[in-house]
């Protein structure tokens, strides 16, 4: 009996739990001041090439100016780290500032110019695509350095035209590849250069990358 009585007072006892968890716990309403208090300023240290410290002396201007005015960020340049470090402050108002100062930073670091550079921070919709020669074929000495020279043409020719066909800006750094563009004309890019070192006659590809870009004009339309 005593087993029995001790059965029933637990199941009222769960029946009356599962009924006063059925309905939804009230909180009250944070004050303005607790959420003020609980954002912390954001640090991202963003390396810099040695070869690319001179400059960022003669842009620092340039560089200073967006991230400050248009982010609200603040920015140092560590010398003895050698790296630039850009931070969230009071008058930061997007939350994704941070990440797009580091890619603006990040661009510049790569050799892109400031004032292409400068677009990650205006327009949502650009990226930036790295890639290896090695990683298309596996080349030595001076098969690589042809296949450098295919990429870039004379007098740079053959980047500069991919570059204002597709709409996108190209670094040739020794063997690897850097490419600022929209997610679309970055593949156009890859596309061009990956059949430039597997060999393709510049001629050929250009009219590969006229085709594209009218398509891409009649699709705007």
């Amino acid at each position: 009996k005593a087993r029995t009585a001790a059965n029933a007072t637990q199941v009222d006892g769960d029946e009356e739990m599962c009924s006063g968890s059925s309905s939804a716990p009230s909180f009250l309403a944070l004050p303005a001041s607790a959420t003020k208090s609980a954002l912390k300023s954001e640090t991202r240290r963003i390396p810099v090439p040695p070869h690319r410290t001179t400059p960022i002396e003669k842009d620092w201007i340039n560089i200073f100016s967006p991230l400050t005015e248009i982010l609200g960020l603040q920015v140092r340049m560590n010398v003895q780290r050698r790296c630039l470090e850009i931070r969230t402050s009071k008058a930061t108002k997007e939350i994704g500032a941070l990440q797009k100062g580091a890619d603006f930073v990040k661009a510049y670091a790569l050799g892109f110019d400031v004032n292409d550079a400068i677009a990650l921070l205006r327009m949502d919709n650009l990226y930036l695509d790295s890639f290896e020669i090695k990683d298309v074929k596996t080349l030595h000495g001076d098969h690589l350095s042809r296949a450098i020279g295919r990429i870039a043409g004379q007098d740079g020719k053959t980047k500069f035209t991919i570059e204002n066909t597709s709409r996108t800006r190209i670094v040739l750094a020794d063997t690897k590849i850097y490419i600022m563009g929209s997610f679309q004309n970055i593949k156009i890019v890859r596309d061009a250069i990956v059949s430039l070192v597997l060999g393709s006659p510049p001629g050929k590809v250009y009219a590969g990358l006229r085709t594209v870009s009218s398509r891409m004009k009649q699709r705007a339309l």
